[in-house]
């Protein structure tokens, strides 16, 4: 069960400036493209820092110094050093990476750290269009049959615009978290409803045997 990994779901053709790009350039670059942020880059396309909307408006914003700069180019105004990824990484870390450090976008870079992509929150999210017969499709064979060692026709499996509904019984009471999680797991999945059944409670606590009479 691998989940879907950056490369996948990354745009691979990016806008970015250089360090010495005018501030205004780049605001013509994130009109043109109708994007909110690009990386920034060296002459060897290694990622420096990003630079978003908030950031230009942010340098806009405090205009009240002693004296105005001579100029302001994207290495004045870029966030550093950048947050990247891997293309290998899967798409959960990279969610989880944008969501603890409050970014939008994540330059991807290669081996050399050389810029190849840029995955945004968007492009993450692209793993929720997968069709309901591909996640049900997934469950059955790759959980209940390979991972569970259990026949396809034990567990009744139900899609409905990425809610799995589970159904059936399964062999043994430990069987049921395990599988549920596994399928919360899943891309795509965004809820999980658990009807199953068991057959052994595997989970029970043997009761101790009382011994009587003298010893």
């Amino acid at each position: 069960m691998t989940a879907h990994i950056v490369g996948e779901v990354m745009t691979r053709d990016v806008v970015h400036a250089r360090r010495t790009t005018p501030f205004k350039e780049v605001v013509r670059l994130l009109d043109h493209h109708r994007i909110s942020g690009l990386p920034v880059v060296d002459a060897d396309d290694k990622v420096l820092g990003v630079l978003s909307g908030s950031d230009l408006v942010r340098n806009q914003a405090h205009r009240d110094g002693p004296a105005p700069p001579p100029s302001v180019t994207a290495g004045d105004v870029m966030s550093s050093p950048a947050i990247t990824v891997h293309p290998e990484q899967t798409v959960p870390d990279a969610a989880r990476l944008m969501e603890r450090r409050g970014v939008e976008r994540l330059p991807v870079v290669d081996e050399a750290d050389r810029l190849i992509g840029i995955a945004t929150r968007r492009d993450l999210l692209r793993v929720f269009l997968r069709a309901d017969d591909d996640i049900r499709r997934q469950v059955t064979e790759e959980i209940v049959v390979t991972s569970l060692n259990l026949p396809s026709e034990a567990v009744r499996v139900a899609v409905r615009d990425g809610v799995v509904t589970l159904d059936g019984r399964v062999e043994a009471r430990s069987q049921v978290p395990e599988l549920v999680h596994a399928v919360w797991r899943l891309d795509g999945v965004v809820g999980v409803v658990n009807g199953l059944a068991f057959r052994i409670d595997d989970r029970e606590t043997p009761t101790p045997s009382h011994r009587t009479g003298s010893p």
